[in-house]
């Protein structure tokens, strides 16, 4: 009588003796195999769009606050440029850029 361990990993619970006894005798061997629940909610399929959508709105809030720094500075930087240069003049025409303080 030959020997045989089960074919793979498919089974490896299934005792050696038993499976040969059945290979000898045409016997079925019946395996289950418990699955996971199908009752549990999905958490994954609904957190992900969640998060995504939580990081768009961050970055979009983050762009808004950079563009407004932006602005401001650059804003300041014209202030700060039309108060050193002074009234300009053309012609004849003259034109004060910023208030002396």
């Amino acid at each position: 009588m030959r020997h045989r361990e089960p074919p793979g990993h498919l089974a490896p619970h299934i005792p050696a003796d038993t499976w040969n006894r059945a290979q000898a005798t045409g016997q079925p061997i019946v395996i289950v195999v418990h699955g996971t629940r199908q009752n549990d909610f999905p958490w994954r399929r609904l957190l992900i769009p969640f998060a995504i959508a939580g990081a768009a709105a961050l970055g979009t809030w983050g762009v808004v606050a950079a563009l407004a720094w932006l602005l401001d500075i650059a804003a300041h930087t014209a202030t700060v440029i039309a108060g050193a240069a002074g009234p300009i003049g053309v012609g004849g025409i003259t034109l004060k850029l910023a208030r002396s303080k």
